[in-house]
Order: structure tokens, then C-alpha cells, then sequence
């Protein structure tokens, strides 16, 4: 708690604000000085506006004027009764922002200046207080006045000494400080190590609590500026209010984690989360400008927490929990420096080394006494661990008993789980047989669905051919008898004994009944159909040899147009004729592939484009089916896009998988896709779908040219 106390200490001197008519000390023997203040609220008046104005006389040469953002002037009456002219006069409050210091020497103003954030080594004596020089012959009485200007609390310890005196309270104060510094330094790094080996984040809570601690000091008392923030006046002005809100912030964190906090008091755990949040907008109101506002805000809010803090630590210990006393005691001692320290403050106590650092030397107590409680949990933790130990030997030892009796039953049911899992084994065992059998059927049964497809349309494309030679036959005969009888007319005319005019006479008459010229004709048209019929049945016939690839099993180098085209031959037959196929074909190398498999694939594919075209358009015009392919130095593209009714998303997602399909039952076995992609998979390739319901699909299969060897 001592770091909410820090900020509690100067709530206290601020709210004392008191300007007692006590006698002032005296500093320097036979050097009289008498001290009175004028508060200019505007903070617009120079020194010759100021000489004018009424000063009251102050009872004490250590006032506290509270937080403020008036200018307070000082009028000093010096009369010098020694043998010396040279002293010099302090404050002892390095936190002020800004302090002028007027002289008149020999009728001439002199002005000695320091601000906050003015490097010692630019200082009239080297000090992180604000120390002027003043030279004045003996027996001589002299005015000196001091404008005083500070964001923090406006405490005013002033003295009149010599320099020597000066500079050994000076080395005073810094060894008073760098014992303090010696303390939390040895605390920090001690815990430090405690937490590297216990790993408790208690240790790493309280080692930050305590460094924050130990910079709020060294911030207040001046070392900050003088050590680490050197010339940043930034820092100098705004480091001790976000310090000092530091320290608030991380010994609220240690207490929630010393205390326990939130699982003894919830009510209060919620009180001190908000009071941590008022900390940090304290911290973003004083770096704002309003320097006065953030002051007061954490004047209030470190009051707030040092109260509830210290109350969950007495109820908490009331509730058994022993080490809240640490935190109560090492409390205590704190507020018991910040108590001496007020007391000196108001005169009921001297000033001195002890009183003047009372602060330090309690937050000092402090920090010993919570790492004192701290390193107790170690304590603890042996006990733990030693009652662990006698816990775990105890049920070690039940456990070897319980072990013992359990092993025959164990043997048992091990031998009982062993035939079990030996039957389960053997029937897993079938069903994968049966599962493989069962595939293999499948396969097979779409194989035998595919031939079926390509059995009607081979059939029936065959059909036609043969039917218009079967067709052309029997008038061909007809006509061919007939060109016998005539041979056999002509004949019998010709061996006649008529004269041979009579004989072309009786032929001519015969070419004219017969009429010979239609009937050659005829002849020759029934000989082409007859031709063009055998021709288109070989070229189906070439086609399903190109189709079917009996060197299917062994890689071949082929051509994927020659296929597509013998796929499309195959399916002509199920291609209605409101269906317009466009064919693309580029030229293409030749590729090293499964060609019989890789024509499955193409029959697979475009027999479901030809069905997705009919369910749209139903036997309509419309229907459109276009066949790309392309390739480039490393890949054969092959498209093939329809226009007919789409895949939504969802069934993109599954159309690859075995036995998914939306046909109607009987219509598909739904391993089709499935066998062509496992078909592209095995030729190294890839195969994408682009589709939109209602408005096509479009498959793109990319096949390597040549085949890596895996």
C-alpha cells in the first residue's frame, strides 16, 4: 500500500495548506530573515507590479500552499549580522516548476533562474533543489524576492545556509536516498529470482509494485530529473503524476494478487477495478494540460484505494487468512512515516535527517516487510509439499494394495477384453472384405452402366448406317434383274435376221420402254447411299476403337482432341437437337496418359452437361455445349461447359463424392464424378467446377503432358 500513501501523503499536506505565525528557525547564526507572500491568481505580474502589492507575513519558513495554479511571490527581509557575504538560499522541493530569484545589486535587478528540467550542471550549486546565491556585506539588511510557479503540490521547505552546510544536506539527502535505492534494488532483484524459481506471479506483481514504488520516490525527491530524465522537460514535468499513478495501478494489481482479493470480497474487487480505470484517466487528463484537474482526481482516487485496500486486508485477515497481516503491518509502517513526516511538517516535531525522510525510510520498512511475507510462502510451499509428499506416500502405498488385489481381476478382463477384441477383429475383417468386394461391385456396376450407355449409342448410331444399306438392297436387285433382261433383249435382237436398221429400230424402242437412263441413275444414287452407309459405319466403328483403348492399363502417349471427338461420336445419339455443340479444339502435343481412362472421364462429364442441358430446356432449342481445349508448355486444358440448370453451392461441395447424385433413382449410380476425379487425381492433374443455378456449369480439367514418376 505504500505507493497509494505516497500520493496520500501530499493529499494530507494539501489539504493542511497551513501558514502558521510560528517564530522561524534560524539557519546561520546572526543572520535574521523574515519571510511574507503574495499570491498573484493570475500569474501575469512582474516584479515591479509586485512591490507594490501587500505581502502577508508567514510564521514559518516550510509552508504548504496546496495545489494551486496561482503564482506565489515570497518577500525575504535578510539582515546579515555575520562576518560572511556569501550563503545561499534553497527549497527543498525539486518537483517546482519554475522559481526567479530578484536581487538589487549596487541599484541594478539581478534575476537567477531555474526551471524544472535545468541540468545541475547549468545550476548555481550543483543540487536537484532549487539554490540560489546570495551575496550581501555584513551589517547590511536586503530585500530579495522569489516567484514561485509548480503543477504538483506547492510545498516550500526554504532555508538560508552557508554552502558547506548546503552541500552536506545536499549528500544527506542522497545518502538517505541511495540507501533507500540500495533497499528496493536488493527487494527487486531478490523477488525477482524468487519468481524465475517458484514461477508465482505473486513475486512478479509485487517486484514491479516495488520498482514503480521506488521510482515515485526518486521522481518526488528530485534523483529522477537528476539521474535518468536529465534535460526532457516532458518527462521532468509529467514522469511523477504517471509514476505516481503507476505506483496506485501495481499496488492494487499486488493486492488483488497478495490478498486474494477477488475471491474473498467481490464487491470490493469491482471497486478497485473501476478505481483502477479513474488511474489511468487521471494520467490522460494531466498530460491533456490540465495539470490541477489530474492532481485532484488522483489525490481522490489514491485516497479511495489506499482506504478500501486497507480494509479488504483487515477483513480478509478476519477471515483466517494469516498472510493479510504482512500487508496490514507493513501498511502500518508506512503510515507511520507518513504521519512523522506531517508532523514535522505542522512543527510539532524538529526538523531533521529522520523526520525529513521519514517517508523513505517507512516505504523502505515496507517493501522489507512484504518480501518478508512474500519469501514466508516459500515456507508454505515447503509444507505444502511436504504434506504432498506424506499425501502422495500414503496413497502410493493404497494404491501398490489396491494394485495388488486388482491385478488377478485385471488378468482376467484382459483375457476376457483379448478373445473380445480378437472376435471383433475377425468380424471387422469380414466387413472390409465385404466392404472391398462391395466397391469393386460398384465400380464394376458403373463400368457396365457406362458400356450400357455406350452400347445403345453405338447401336444405334450403327443402326442407321445399316439400315440405309439394308434400305437400298432389294431396288438395287430389282434394278440389276432388270439390266439382265435387257442384256437378254438386246441379245435376241441382236442374233435376229433383221435388218440392222430394224435392230437399232427394235432397241431403241426396248432403251425407251425400259426407260435405261432413270434406271442408271437409280443405280448409281443406290450405290452411293449404299457406299456412304459403310463409310459412317467404319468411322463408328474407329471411333469405339479409339473410345474403348484396350491399352487403357499402360501409359500411352495420345491425342485428347481424337478422344473427345470419338466421345462425342459415341454420344450422338443422346445430343437432341435443340442442342448446339461448339467444339474449340486447339492443336495440341501429345500426352502421356491413361487414354481409354481419361475418355471415360470425357463421357462421364459430358453425359452430365447433355442431362443438366435437357433438364433446363426439355427437348427445346437453347441448349448449348461448348468443348475447349488448350495447353501451354506444361499443362493440357480441357473445358467443358454447359448452359443448362447450375449446381447451388452445397452440391458443388459434394458432386465428387461416391454415390452422390440428383438424378432420379435408376438414373445413376452417383460414382461417376467420383471415379473421374480419382481418374484426374491419378494422372497428376486437377479438376475445377465453376457453376450458377440457372445458369451452367463449367468443368476445367488440367492434365500434366507427360507423367512424373512417383
Amino acid at each position: 500500500m505504500g505507493s497509494h500513501s505516497l500520493v496520500f501523503t501530499y493529499l494530507l499536506i494539501a489539504c493542511i495548506g497551513f501558514h502558521s505565525n510560528a517564530a522561524i528557525p534560524v539557519d546561520i547564526e546572526d543572520v535574521e530573515y523574515t519571510i511574507s507572500y503574495f499570491e498573484d491568481q493570475e500569474g501575469m505580474l512582474d516584479i515591479e507590479d509586485v512591490d507594490k502589492m501587500p505581502f502577508s507575513i508567514l510564521g514559518t519558513n516550510h509552508p504548504n500552499f496546496g495545489l494551486t495554479a496561482s503564482v506565489y511571490w515570497l518577500k525575504m527581509e535578510v539582515a546579515n549580522r555575520a562576518r560572511d557575504s556569501m550563503f545561499w538560499f534553497s527549497i527543498q522541493n525539486p518537483s517546482v516548476t519554475s522559481v526567479h530569484f530578484f536581487s538589487d545589486i549596487k541599484g541594478v535587478v539581478d534575476v537567477q533562474h531555474i526551471k524544472i528540467n535545468t541540468p545541475v550542471k547549468d545550476r548555481p550549486l550543483s543540487s536537484h533543489y532549487p539554490i540560489f546565491r546570495i551575496n550581501q556585506s555584513p551589517g547590511t539588511t536586503s530585500t530579495y524576492f522569489v516567484r514561485v510557479q509548480s503543477k504538483n503540490v506547492m510545498e516550500l521547505p526554504m532555508s538560508i545556509k552557508k554552502g558547506i552546510d548546503i552541500i552536506e544536506q545536499v549528500n544527506t539527502d542522497q545518502l538517505f536516498f541511495g540507501l533507500y535505492a540500495g533497499i528496493i534494488l536488493v527487494m527487486v532483484f531478490y523477488n525477482f529470482f524468487l519468481y524465475l524459481t517458484v514461477k508465482d506471479n505473486q513475486y512478479l506483481f509485487y517486484v514491479m509494485y516495488i520498482l514503480v514504488v521506488g521510482m515515485t520516490q526518486a521522481s518526488l525527491k528530485g534523483f529522477a530529473t537528476k539521474f535518468i530524465w536529465g534535460e526532457s522537460e516532458w518527462l521532468t514535468e509529467n514522469a511523477p503524476h504517471i509514476i505516481t499513478a503507476g505506483s496506485g495501478i501495481f499496488s492494487i494489481l499486488f493486492a488483488f494478487s497478495f490478498l486474494h482479493v477477488r475471491q474473498y470480497f467481490r464487491t470490493i474487487y469491482r471497486i478497485l477495478c473501476v478505481i483502477l480505470a479513474i488511474y489511468f484517466v487521471s494520467i490522460a487528463v494531466y498530460i491533456s494540460g490540465y495539470f490541477i484537474a489530474g492532481q485532484q482526481l488522483l489525490q481522490l482516487n489514491t485516497t479511495a484505494a489506499s482506504t478500501f485496500v486497507l480494509i479488504s486486508a483487515i477483513l480478509i485477515y478476519r477471515k483466517g487468512y494469516k498472510p493479510a497481516l504482512f500487508f496490514w503491518v507493513a501498511w502500518s509502517f508506512f503510515l507511520g512515516g507518513v504521519i512523522i513526516y506531517i508532523l514535522k511538517e505542522v512543527g510539532v516535531l524538529a526538523y531533521n535527517n529522520f523526520t525529513s525522510n521519514s517517508i523513505l525510510i517507512g516505504s523502505g520498512l515496507e517493501a522489507a516487510l512484504l518480501s518478508f511475507a512474500l519469501a514466508d510462502r516459500i515456507n508454505i510451499y515447503k509444507r505444502e509439499k511436504e504434506e504432498s509428499q506424506l499425501r502422495a506416500i500414503a496413497v502410493a502405498k493404497e494404491n501398490e494394495k489396491l494394485v495388488r488385489e486388482q491385478n488377478v481381476v485385471l488378468e482376467q478382463r484382459v483375457e476376457e477384453r483379448t478373445h473380445a477384441l480378437m472376435e471383433s477383429n475377425e468380424s471387422l475383417q469380414r466387413t472390409l472384405t465385404h466392404l472391398k468386394e462391395t466397391q469393386a461391385q460398384l465400380v464394376e456396376a458403373e463400368k457396365m452402366a457406362s458400356l450400357g450407355q455406350l452400347t445403345a449409342g453405338v447401336a444405334h448410331e450403327i443402326n442407321n448406317p445399316i439400315n440405309f444399306v439394308t434400305s437400298n438392297v432389294a431396288p438395287l436387285k430389282r434394278d440389276v434383274n432388270m439390266v439382265w433382261d435387257a442384256l437378254a433383249e438386246v441379245e435376241a435382237i441382236a442374233l435376229s435376221d433383221a435388218p440392222i436398221a430394224e435392230k437399232e429400230r427394235l432397241i431403241q424402242a426396248y432403251k425407251e420402254e425400259m426407260d435405261i437412263e432413270y434406271l442408271k441413275t437409280e443405280i448409281d444414287f443406290l450405290l452411293k447411299g449404299m457406299h456412304e452407309g459403310a463409310n459412317r459405319t467404319a468411322e463408328i466403328v474407329k471411333s469405339l476403337r479409339i473410345f474403348s483403348r484396350v491399352d487403357e492399363d499402360s501409359l500411352k502417349f495420345a491425342d485428347i482432341n481424337e478422344g473427345l471427338e470419338s466421345t462425342l461420336v459415341i454420344l450422338n445419339s443422346v445430343v437432341k437437337d435443340g442442342i448446339q455443340v461448339v467444339k474449340q479444339y486447339a492443336e495440341l502435343p501429345l500426352i502421356e496418359c491413361y487414354p481409354g481412362k481419361l475418355n471415360q472421364v470425357f463421357l462421364n462429364i459430358i453425359t452430365n452437361a447433355l442431362y443438366a442441358i435437357n433438364k433446363k430446356f426439355e427437348g427445346n432449342p437453347g441448349g448449348v455445349l461448348q468443348i475447349v481445349t488448350s495447353a501451354d508448355e506444361i499443362n493440357v486444358y480441357i473445358s467443358v461447359e454447359d448452359n443448362g440448370i447450375g449446381m447451388p453451392a452445397e452440391i458443388r461441395e459434394k458432386v465428387f463424392e461416391p454415390f452422390f447424385t440428383t438424378k432420379e433413382v435408376g438414373e445413376g449410380t452417383g460414382l461417376g464424378m467420383s471415379i473421374a476425379y480419382n481418374t484426374i487425381k491419378k494422372h497428376q492433374g486437377e479438376i475445377k467446377i465453376e457453376s450458377e443455378t440457372g445458369l451452367g456449369t463449367k468443368f476445367v480439367m488440367i492434365i500434366p503432358l507427360k507423367q512424373q514418376i512417383q
